[in-house]
């Protein structure tokens, strides 16, 4: 198995149980992927995803990996309010979690009587739309036929009045501008777009799933942080006997008879295998084997992804009582964020969204006089990190931390290069997960290859990018291994 991610280590724990030898070669010195902790002076960040959604995904690894549930070996807390809303004309909401009614009612007192509706019959058309994709998207390796996930658009048509007649929508935005209508609601789905580095004017109809999925679902945090939860998945391989090693350098797939082989190592050393994983970026791959691993017809790897800012906050002072572990800090101009993200250059960089994460947490500061937050912002891939485009980030954050930068002792900066080199993405670039329709803009090559015995695992492969997303990818890709071709999914 050729990196330690996150698919990487849910692949290896299900193969490892199903009575498979697993080696993992992991070029870093440690593993998780993009899920890790930096420490300093006694504060502790994650700095890479910082909540759990869906984490149904990684209960199921742990039942069918050992006697030990999740629950067992990490705290989850569910947290309320899901996030807080602060936008461009000075209004905010704090959106309850995973509460259909409650959000109504709370959009409704804060940004006037029937907007919290509008936002609720979203929910449900997107209910919709995930109800039509959940199984070939997320459950299911991908189809042959793949093309029809990318034509035909899962989102619903809605009745319009004044034309008598259904119009279906093509893209996130036109969602926004024809049923939200309202600048704070039309922000609060673009958000989710953004978090994953999409642009909702280009980005299909069906990803209101996004936004439902944590809705439907709700959302979470791992207390110590989510590095917590890849250490768990970690130690549940290494007691089902996978072998982990480190600062190892994979420099090519061997072939033997038409098939995957084996690995090569940096110095030299050869490991034989009868299957080889491989959860790394998809430039990468193709060099490790030199031969095109789709065909013709295939979902070929793109260059989907944006990039992220991170800034790791070092404040004195007590966490305020009541604070939002989330706050999202909408951007003030939102057409110049989104123009930015598609046509990176330029000479301006604008304000943009801002989420700042605040957990209340003991494990993660040195005592109760201090707080760790983290703050992050979605950047194009090719966006060279200045240091002007931190005190831009610092300035939205101060909407969301009183008086933050007089409590603030030190701050860490992680640009896309510190992802890069932790991952191996181009650019820094985080993936998005697969969505349906928009010509198939957003699906992700299949686990399987056009080489027998290679597969791929990952945010980089089917079903994409996010922690839930690389639980799913390493429950398919442990499934073809097992079962073979035939291979249909879970029940």
């Amino acid at each position: 198995m050729i990196g330690a991610g996150m698919g990487a280590l849910a692949a290896a724990a299900r193969l490892a149980v199903a009575g498979h030898r697993v080696t993992v070669y992991e070029r870093t010195d440690t593993y998780g992927g993009a899920v890790r902790r930096f420490e300093r002076d006694g504060f502790a960040f994650d700095t890479g995803p910082g909540l759990l959604p869906l984490p149904a995904v990684w209960r199921d690894l742990f039942l069918k990996t050992g006697k030990e549930p999740l629950e067992d070996l990490v705290e989850l807390v569910q947290v309320d309010p899901s996030s807080r809303h602060l936008f461009a004309d000075g209004t905010g909401v704090a959106v309850p979690n995973a509460s259909r009614a409650g959000v109504v009612s709370a959009l409704d007192e804060a940004l006037g009587a029937g907007v919290g509706q509008r936002w609720g019959d979203f929910l449900v058309r997107a209910r919709e739309a995930w109800d039509r994709t959940r199984r070939p998207l997320l459950e299911e390796p991908l189809w042959p036929n793949w093309q029809v996930l990318a034509e035909r658009e899962p989102y619903p048509a809605v009745p319009h009045k004044r034309l008598l007649r259904t119009r279906r929508a093509t893209t996130l935005a036109e969602v926004a501008d024809r049923e939200l209508r309202d600048d704070r609601l039309k922000a609060l789905l673009t958000g989710h777009s953004l978090a994953h580095g999409l642009d909702p004017r280009t980005t299909p109809a069906s990803a209101a799933v996004l936004p439902y999925l944590e809705h439907a679902f709700g959302t979470w945090y791992v207390r110590g942080g989510v590095r917590e939860l890849a250490r768990a998945v970690y130690e549940r391989c290494v007691r089902r006997r996978v072998e982990f090693v480190f600062g190892a350098e994979v420099t090519g797939i061997t072939v033997k008879d038409g098939r995957a082989a084996g690995v090569e190592l940096a110095d030299g050393t050869v490991a034989d295998a009868d299957h080889v994983v491989a959860d790394v970026d998809p430039a990468l791959l193709a060099r490790l084997t030199d031969r095109p691993l789709d065909g013709t017809g295939d979902v070929r790897p793109g260059e989907r992804g944006a990039a992220r800012l991170t800034l790791l906050l070092a404040l004195k002072g007590a966490r305020e009582a009541g604070a939002a572990h989330r706050t999202v800090v909408h951007a003030p101009d939102a057409e110049a964020e989104l123009d930015h993200l598609a046509n990176p250059g330029g000479d301006a960089f604008p304000v943009p969204t801002v989420t700042v994460l605040r957990p209340d947490d003991p494990a993660l500061r040195p005592d109760d006089a201090h707080e760790s937050a983290v703050v992050w912002a979605t950047l194009p891939a090719e966006t060279e990190a200045d240091p002007a485009h931190a005190g831009i980030l610092l300035d939205a954050a101060a909407q969301a931390i009183p008086a933050l930068r007089d409590r603030l002792l030190w701050h860490e900066v992680r640009t896309p290069e510190h992802n890069s080199a932790e991952t191996g993405a181009r650019y820094g670039a985080v993936p998005a997960p697969s969505l349906a329709a928009g010509d198939g803009a957003l699906l992700h090559p299949a686990n399987s290859t056009r080489l027998p015995g290679l597969y791929r695992v990952g945010g980089w492969s089917h079903p994409g990018g996010g922690l839930p997303h690389a639980g799913m990818s390493g429950a398919m890709v442990a499934g073809l291994v097992v079962e073979g071709p035939e291979f249909r999914g879970s029940t």
